[in-house]
C-alpha cells in the first residue's frame, strides 16, 4: 500500500503571496492617484494653454480678451465696445471651476487697479507684459506660470 503525499500549498505560502499582492497593488494605487502637487501642475498647464489661447483669439478678433480668477474658479471676458462679456458661446474660453482648488492666486507685476478678482488683459496687439502667475496651494505648494510677452507660456 502506497502512501500519497498530498500536494498543495502551505499557509506561510499562502501568506506571503497575500502580502506581495497587497504591496503590489498599494504602490499602484498611490501612483494612480495624483499628489497635490501633480494636480495643481496639470490645472496650471490647463490654464497656460487657455492663456495663451485667449492671447492668439484677441489678436485674430481684434478685441481684447481677458482673463478673471477667484480662488475657485477663472473664466474668459471679451470686451465689445464699451463692456465685458463672458464668453459662453466659446467652449474652450468658457468658464471653468478649478478641478483641485481652490487655490490663492498672485500676479507679478501687481495691477494698478485693485479688483476682487485677479484679471490679465490681453490686447490686439501682437506684444504684452510680461507677468507670472502664481497659483499656492493650501498645504504651502505653489507652481508658477510664465508669460514673455511675445506669446510663450512656461509652467515651473
Amino acid at each position: 500500500m502506497r502512501v500519497g503525499h498530498e500536494r498543495g500549498f502551505t499557509l506561510i505560502e499562502l501568506l506571503v503571496v497575500m502580502v506581495i499582492l497587497g504591496i503590489t497593488l498599494g504602490l499602484v494605487s498611490l501612483n494612480a492617484l495624483p499628489s497635490q502637487k501633480q494636480a495643481m501642475q496639470q490645472d496650471a498647464q490647463r490654464i497656460a494653454l487657455l492663456l495663451q489661447l485667449a492671447r492668439d483669439e484677441a489678436i485674430v478678433r481684434n478685441r481684447q480678451i481677458a482673463f478673471e480668477a477667484g480662488s475657485d474658479s477663472y473664466r474668459f471676458l471679451i470686451r465689445n465696445d464699451k463692456q465685458w462679456t463672458e464668453a459662453v458661446q466659446d467652449d474652450l474660453l468658457r468658464a471653468r471651476d478649478f478641478k483641485h482648488g481652490p487655490f490663492t492666486l498672485m500676479l507679478d507685476p501687481q495691477p494698478n487697479v485693485p479688483e476682487e478678482k485677479l484679471r490679465i488683459i490681453f490686447g490686439r496687439e501682437p506684444v504684452d507684459k510680461p507677468f507670472v502667475l502664481t497659483m499656492a496651494s493650501s498645504d504651502g505648494s505653489s507652481v508658477a506660470i510664465r508669460a514673455d510677452g511675445i506669446g510663450h507660456f512656461t509652467v515651473d
